[in-house]
């Protein structure tokens, strides 16, 4: 099995990055060339996961003061509306019953 660092496909930075140019649709030189380029992929996968995780806990304390905000604006909504629905509830109330003998 052929390594990473001896293949023509490996580039090494000098600040230490690695870059691969293999391509699995393309220019793979063994079958566990594969596998390894899979569990390179995973690995971005995971991190971009963890960022967008982390990303997610900080915007946690906005997103509670903004729903705080949205059921006190509701809150006022209803309480502002509370006068109509009463006097619906008043209304039906005083009206006659729809007894069908009463219309005969």
């Amino acid at each position: 099995m052929i390594q990473c660092k001896d293949c023509e496909y490996y580039e090494a930075a000098a600040d230490g990055r690695r870059t691969f140019k293999c391509d699995p649709f393309n220019n793979i030189k063994e079958p566990e060339c594969l596998a390894k380029w899979q569990l390179l992929r995973l690995d971005m996968l995971i991190s971009g996961y963890r960022t967008m995780l982390s990303w997610y806990e900080s915007m946690g304390p906005m997103q509670q003061k903004i729903f705080k905000y949205v059921e006190r604006e509701l809150d006022d909504i209803d309480e502002a509306d509370k006068w109509k629905l009463e006097e619906e509830e008043d209304d039906d109330e005083n009206d006659i019953t729809n007894d069908p003998e009463d219309y005969v």
